[in-house]
């Protein structure tokens, strides 16, 4: 498989090695102030850039027919009228907050637990997230969508469930949802020890995407 990558930081190094571990080749690198090519030499791209960048880097990707993976967060206010073209296009785009299967793995016991947790008001919900000193979005889109899975399927109002953002050093990325009460404490914390389940994940989604129909698709998709 040709990947071309956008974004050419630490996430884009790693996906690079884990790539040609893979047999895949990465044809297109794209960073911050490149010029593009006039022609788009891969099967797929992946997506790692910035939420000032991430929605247009997509559309053109989309528009030059070029299926894409999207890593970044921050540019969700835009995801409708991205899917909206894709779905014009008839393109193919995945999109996830996060690309680790760990962390997607919590992503279904923060659901599990808020429907357990529904009703039981003498429980405090609160949510932090720390990341290294470089990521621009805070929150983190990881945060949000643990935030917004309790929200439904825990039917608690989202100002109940405050987020806190930490930026250390180079973390790479530490979640933890917390239910407190007067009688107990329960903890579901995710932390990742480097960007390699980010980059599989990303590589994952990259060549499910190569053989997909035209569509939006998520990490659901896959696990």
């Amino acid at each position: 498989m040709k990947i071309a990558l956008i974004g050419y930081g630490k996430m884009g190094h790693a996906i690079e090695t884990l790539a040609a571990e893979r047999g895949h080749k990465v044809t297109t690198k794209i960073d911050k102030d490149e010029p593009w090519p006039a022609k788009i030499d891969a099967d797929v791209a992946i997506e790692f850039t910035t939420p000032a960048t991430a929605t247009a880097n997509m559309l053109r990707c989309l528009e030059a027919g070029v299926p894409v993976v999207c890593g970044t967060t921050g540019w969700y206010s835009d995801y409708e009228r991205v899917t909206a073209e894709c779905k014009k296009l008839k393109g193919r785009l995945f999109t996830a907050t996060n690309f680790s299967i760990g962390m997607n793995i919590m992503f279904a016991l923060n659901e599990r637990l808020a429907n357990l947790m529904r009703g039981r008001d003498d429980y405090k919900v609160s949510i932090s997230e720390t990341h290294h000193i470089h990521k621009l979005d805070a929150p983190s889109g990881t945060a949000i969508t643990l935030q917004e899975q309790i929200v439904e399927a825990g039917k608690r109002k989202v100002e109940s469930i405050p987020i806190t953002s930490y930026r250390e050093g180079e973390v790479p990325g530490i979640h933890t949802v917390v239910y407190d009460s007067e009688i107990d404490t329960i903890t579901l914390t995710h932390e990742a020890h480097s960007r390699k389940g980010l980059a599989l994940g990303a590589l994952l989604a990259a060549e499910f995407l190569a053989k997909a129909e035209p569509g939006v698709y998520t990490m659901k998709d896959i696990l």
